[in-house]
């Protein structure tokens, strides 16, 4: 009879983690002021956040569009058709791969650190601190560095796709010596602005908020223990590529 409960609390615990953050997300949002302060604030975090993941971002994005040109060359070869390699790599890369992959990457960097610093602060007593001086941390911690996430990750996205592009073209024109005008031509006239580019920047933009809430929302509410803040992390990776992926299909499902 005592394993019932701890089952029942074991159950409940995903939708009781639901609702506070939810809740978490209004009180940050129901409190946002438009001050000069703020404002330096979100802009100091969006530099924050954009240069701890700049590097790999355009590290990966650059080999991403050479391994993706390579396999779409290899299956386009089979129908005569590896002139098209840039359509398939424009269509693939800005609906999906930047996207998805420009936010995996950013809940694995940023989206950690924002945890551990937020964790940080919480198991040294910053966090109490500010209570009892009448500051709202929520306001002042949490609020800066998801308004950061939800800036930075579309312009992360736009570099990412940019320097996938470049790979395609270093490896189709200089390696597999595609036609230079057949390769700019078939992805000037095959990806559209509003349902490939707008779309993938729609996805990048909501991506950005569900890592960012997840990653303040962990950081503030995590023990104030070294394996307190570890564990956060852990979660914050997890569940962020998890719903990462949920919502890519929902919004493709919707916007397609």
């Amino acid at each position: 009879m005592s394993e019932s409960p701890r089952r029942w609390q074991l159950a409940i615990q995903p939708v009781h983690q639901a609702g506070q953050c939810f809740l978490f997300l209004f009180r940050m949002l129901a409190g946002v002021r438009f001050t000069f302060s703020q404002f330096m604030s979100v802009l100091q975090q969006t530099y924050l956040v954009g240069a701890r993941t700049l590097v790999n971002i355009m590290i990966c994005g650059f080999f991403v569009g050479m391994v993706l040109s390579l396999q779409a060359i290899n299956a386009l070869e089979q129908f005569g058709a590896s002139d098209q390699v840039s359509l398939l790599v424009g269509k693939s890369l800005f609906r999906e791969l930047g996207p998805v992959l420009t936010a995996l990457l950013f809940a694995g960097r940023a989206g950690t650190a924002i945890t551990a610093e937020i964790g940080l602060m919480r198991a040294t007593n910053q966090i109490e601190a500010m209570e009892l001086m009448a500051i709202d941390p929520v306001q002042r911690i949490a609020l800066p560095r998801f308004s950061a996430g939800v800036i930075s990750l579309p312009l992360l996205t736009a570099i990412f796709n940019a320097m996938a592009i470049l790979g395609a073209v270093v490896f189709s024109i200089g390696v597999m010596d595609i036609d230079t005008g057949t390769f700019w031509g078939q992805l000037q006239t095959g990806v559209y602005f509003q349902q490939d580019l707008l779309h993938g920047m729609w996805k990048s933009i909501i991506f950005g908020g569900i890592v960012s809430l997840v990653a303040v929302y962990f950081g503030y509410y995590s023990e104030p223990t070294g394996a307190g803040v570890g564990t956060a992390t852990t979660n914050t990776v997890v569940l962020s590529s998890v719903f990462i992926l949920i919502f890519d299909f929902i919004m493709t499902s919707f916007l397609t």
